[in-house]
């Protein structure tokens, strides 16, 4: 991906992760100043997704959830890319910003639409016969899991709609949870 400039704008939520990505990648970013999400960086975020697209690349924390839940309503057509918890860590912070350039590089290799008409694929059933959910190592199965299909770490309830929402078909989760 170095080297090639990546079409859409990546969306993030501070200048920090902004450095960060452009360490990485060949890239516009809008950051959203976190929560805030002042006016002028919606407009800034609405026209590069009517020109360009966006990929929203949040950090992999709770406030980042909720800006990319914020952002994926308004923006349904959105591409997302997650980073895993695990190479987001370092200096006792979590975020885009402490993410090395290979992690970068590798969840937007996994791009992955949300999709507004949810499938039915996957039942509690598939999270429970797999370990990740109500075992002791099931927090860490679903982070690996996640970073396979590209879909993040989540709780359970959130991984279940993930898998869902996000088109990972059978055959993909099933070599993951190998």
């Amino acid at each position: 991906m170095v080297g090639k400039m990546i079409k859409e704008v990546i969306i993030v939520e501070g200048k920090n992760d902004i450095h960060a990505v452009k360490r990485a990648v060949e890239a516009d970013c809008i950051a959203t100043g976190g929560f805030t999400l002042a006016p002028h960086s919606l407009e800034k975020i609405s026209q590069a997704y009517t020109k360009r697209g966006i990929i929203i690349l949040t950090d992999p924390d709770s406030a980042g959830e909720r800006i990319r839940n914020f952002l994926s309503q308004r923006f349904p057509e959105a591409k997302h890319a997650f980073v895993p918890k695990e190479d987001a860590i370092a200096k006792n912070d979590i975020g885009i910003e402490q993410a090395s350039s290979e992690a970068i590089r590798g969840a937007l290799a996994k791009v992955r639409y949300l999709e507004w008409q949810p499938s039915e694929e996957f039942m509690w059933s598939d999270i429970m016969q797999y370990g990740l959910s109500g075992t002791q190592d099931a927090s860490a199965k679903r982070a690996i899991v996640g970073a396979k299909l590209g879909i993040g770490y989540a709780n359970a309830k959130t991984f279940l709609q993930r898998l869902n929402h996000y088109g990972v078909t059978r055959a993909e989760f099933e070599q993951a949870v190998q």
